[in-house]
This record gives C-alpha cells, sequence and structure tokens, in this order.
C-alpha cells in the first residue's frame, strides 16, 4: 500500500481472492497460502453448475422477497410475482405488484417490464381492467439482477457443501470456512436483494385528455421493500393516505366530476380508483374521511359541497339536502354531493315558503281575534288584483355549454314553476343555425334523419 490509499480495496481484494482462488486460506483476518486446494474451488464449481438450474435460483430469489414483503408499508394489498394478470383481482385498493424475474425493468423503450405492467393494466383475464389507477409496480433492475443471481447460486453452492461435509469429509478448519462463506454470501443477498427491486412503475396522466405514460421511480434505503415504496409514493404525492376535501373540490370543479349537478358517493369512489389523471388514493376509505371532514365544515358553501339523500327528478329538486353537518358515508353509498351553489338556491328557495306558512297563520289568528271583538265577520276585504295564471319566456343558450345553460335554466325557473300544484308546463326547443359556406350533404342527411327520429314537430334546411 502506498500513502493515500483506501485499505478498503485491499480488504475487498482479500475477501474476492478468499471466496474464489484455490489455495488460499483465511482465518478471520488471517490469510495464507497452502499447497492443500481449498474448499472455494469445489464452491465455484457447484455456483457454476447452478446456471443449468435457473429455476432453483429464482425459486429462492422469491422466497426471499416474499419474507421482506412481510413489512406491508401503507400497502392493503401486495401481489407477488403473478403468474399471468388474471391471478391480479381488480379492486379499488391500490395494489403494490412484484414483477417476475423474467420482467425487468432498463431505461430503453419497449423494456420487459414496462410491457407486462401495460397488459395488466389495460385487463384482467379476458376482461379490460376498471381500476386503472389503483395498481404500483415493483421491478427488479436487468444489471443487478445478474448481480443478485450470482450472490444466490454462490449462498446455495455453500449450503450444498455445509449439508455435505460428512461426505466430503472436512476438518474443522474447513467447517468454519463454509459456515463464514455462507454467511457472508447471506449478508451480500439481503444486500442486493433491495438494491436489485428498486424501480417503481405506475401509469400518469396530467390532464384527462393528455396520453397515458409510464413513470419509473428509483428506490433507495435500508427499509424492506415495500415501506420503501410506500414512502417513495407518499413523498412523491403518488399516493394518499390522506386526502382533503378542498382538494376533491377542486378535482369537482377543474376536471369536471359533476354529472350536472351533483355526483354520488360511490361514483366519486369508482372515477378515482379508474384514472390515472386523480389522486392516486390508498383505498376508498380516504376519499371517504375526506367527504365527511367537507360535510362537517363551516365554509362549505365556498370551499367544499352540500350532501343529498336524492334527487327528484319529477319535482327537479334535491331530497334530504344539507351542509354543515356529520354523515357517516360508505364508499358504496349513493348520496349525493351537491354543488355548494346550486343547494344554497333550493335552501333559499324552501326558506320563503316556511316564512309565508308563519305569516298565513299570523293572520289567521288576528281575524279571528278581531271578530271577537265585534268587527263583522261578513265585511267586504278591499278587492285584490287577480293573479297570473300563464308565464312564458324565451332564451338564448350557448351551444358549447348547453347543458350547463339547460341545467341552470330548469334549477332557476323551471323547478319554480312544476312544484305549483296542478302546473302544466310545456318546454319547447328552438335551434336555428347559419352555415355562410353551406351545410353540408352529408350533415344535412344525419339531422334530417335525427329530427324524424326525435320527433321535431318543424324542421328544414333553406337558401337565404
Amino acid at each position: 500500500m502506498q500513502p493515500g490509499e483506501s485499505p478498503a480495496i485491499f480488504g475487498d481484494a482479500l475477501r474476492h481472492l478468499a471466496q474464489s482462488a484455490t489455495y488460499l486460506y483465511q482465518d478471520n483476518a488471517r490469510y495464507w497460502y497452502s499447497t492443500q486446494p481449498t474448499v472455494a474451488k469445489l464452491a465455484e464449481d457447484r455456483a457454476e453448475q447452478m446456471k443449468r438450474d435457473p429455476d432453483t435460483v429464482a425459486e429462492e430469489i422469491k422466497k426471499r422477497v416474499q419474507e421482506d414483503l412481510r413489512s406491508r408499508g401503507d400497502f392493503l394489498a401486495i401481489r407477488a410475482f403473478p403468474k399471468n394478470n388474471g391471478e391480479i383481482p381488480d379492486e379499488m385498493e391500490t395494489q403494490l405488484v412484484i414483477l417476475g424475474l423474467d420482467y425487468p425493468y432498463a431505461k430503453e423503450s419497449g423494456n420487459p417490464a414496462q410491457a407486462q405492467a401495460q397488459t395488466i393494466v389495460d385487463s384482467r383475464g379476458n376482461s379490460p381492467r376498471l381500476f386503472k389507477n389503483a395498481l404500483v409496480f415493483l421491478v427488479a433492475d436487468r444489471t443487478r439482477l445478474a448481480e443478485l443471481d450470482e450472490a444466490m447460486r454462490f449462498y446455495l453452492a455453500w449450503d450444498s457443501i455445509e449439508n455435505d461435509k460428512d461426505q466430503l469429509g472436512l476438518d474443522g478448519f474447513q467447517v468454519r470456512q463454509v459456515t463464514n462463506q455462507k454467511t457472508t454470501w447471506n449478508t451480500a443477498i439481503k444486500g442486493r436483494l433491495g438494491e436489485t427491486f428498486c424501480w417503481l412503475l405506475f401509469p400518469t396522466q396530467p390532464t384527462p385528455q393528455a396520453t397515458v405514460a409510464w413513470q419509473a421511480v428509483k428506490l433507495s434505503g435500508p427499509d424492506p421493500l415495500a415501506v420503501r415504496a410506500s414512502k417513495k409514493l407518499r413523498s412523491d404525492t403518488q399516493m394518499a393516505s390522506q386526502f382533503a376535501p378542498t382538494l376533491l373540490r377542486q378535482d369537482l370543479d377543474r376536471i369536471p366530476l359533476w354529472r350536472d349537478s351533483h355526483v354520488s358517493v360511490k361514483q366519486l369512489v369508482e372515477d378515482y380508483a379508474k384514472y390515472p389523471y386523480l389522486q392516486r388514493l390508498r383505498g376508498p376509505e380516504v376519499l371517504v374521511a375526506g367527504i365527511q371532514d367537507g360535510l362537517s365544515r363551516t365554509t362549505w358553501t365556498a370551499e367544499t359541497f352540500a350532501i343529498a339523500d336524492s334527487w327528484d327528478e319529477k319535482r327537479q329538486r334535491y331530497v334530504g339536502l344539507r351542509g354543515n353537518c356529520h354523515v357517516t358515508a360508505q364508499t358504496d353509498s349513493s348520496d349525493l354531493l351537491v354543488k355548494p351553489e346550486v343547494a344554497l338556491r333550493q335552501m333559499e328557495a324552501d326558506r320563503p315558503t316556511a316564512a309565508t306558512s308563519a305569516e298565513s297563520a299570523a293572520s289567521t289568528t288576528a281575524t279571528t281575534t278581531q271578530g271577537s271583538l265585534g268587527v263583522e265577520s261578513g265585511t267586504p276585504k278591499p278587492g285584490l288584483p287577480p293573479k297570473p295564471t300563464h308565464f312564458f319566456g324565451s332564451v338564448k343558450l350557448d351551444p358549447a355549454r348547453l347543458n350547463r345553460d339547460a341545467a341552470q335554466v330548469s334549477a332557476e325557473v323551471l323547478q319554480h314553476l312544476t312544484s305549483l300544484i296542478g302546473a302544466d308546463v310545456e318546454v319547447t326547443m328552438e335551434i336555428q343555425a347559419r352555415v355562410p359556406d353551406g351545410i353540408p350533404e352529408n350533415v344535412v342527411r344525419t339531422v334530417s334523419e335525427n329530427c324524424k327520429t326525435l320527433k321535431f314537430q318543424n324542421q328544414g334546411f333553406e337558401q337565404d
């Protein structure tokens, strides 16, 4: 050794020699050569022979990985080394899938790991997979996998020599050497296991219109595999174990996830498990907890949402509508989350009805009191103007926002009229379209046939 050189380099060289040299002996920190061959050559020969039995080595690696997966981290379900995509259930809880050794990862397009992950995400058996946002894949690095395979072959070789020590006639020193080498390679396997299974793969999609892409994240650290994976996903906000109701409201408005002015709890739970452009959640209970938190907030009108038992299509109103309340929701609940502005309009519309009833009761009480004081009950009341019996109106709607504008007209005008007893309400849609360059013949034919199917009373095309 020269000054400035690292002793560790020479120590590593000695360890490699002790593992492979035929005549080099080792006893703790003492090394020496002898004319008698060591068992290192025998171990090397047996390790080389195991290249012809890859299944035994692969099964031992899988066994070590499964033992490591006893620490589950944040994952509710872990699927280790599935034989096909049909073995992975289509569930809404986020599952960690460990791909087999035949599907290693390398930074190149079309690598085996990504191709297999895509197959699993697309389908389960012969059926399309629904909950694509609930799968995360842990895969082996292709380069590191060869090193892990080598360590496992040498461990199994030394283990077989230990089992055959009586037949081989090993002396006490050789038995100690076998035990030490077996321990050394076992330690090497533990270190290389984490270095090999170090890639997380999962689908990502920035917006609903964007193309689904695969993201690969490298793991590091001393923790068990599943714990490392869950920590990395949590730190990169790729899997949430808590979900704020304000973030849910942002998604409801931005995507949007509303169906008209409401959406069921069950539908939302399915949406977050299906679509990669939404936040990946640990499980449906995370979303339900966020919904319950949002409903209990006093700021629900500005930040979160209201809830209703159901939507009465005939009366065009929500049943059991309420906000700022404590609700115990279920993942398969049919309860509806309602836009706060729509909920407020119904709540405000319901208040005058209660006030009018109170005023009517007070008026009746006053009339009865006046009669008891000697006022003639037959005295005619001043004439009141007759109530209108007919309403008509027309409004322009934005064709690009037809669903939104029609829903507003329905909520703010129609529901007030249809809620009146005996009301006979008719709604007619009128369409005017002018195309300066002329309407193509195929559009004329399609629109005319659809108008007949929809039973338009009047329809036609003409030239200005």
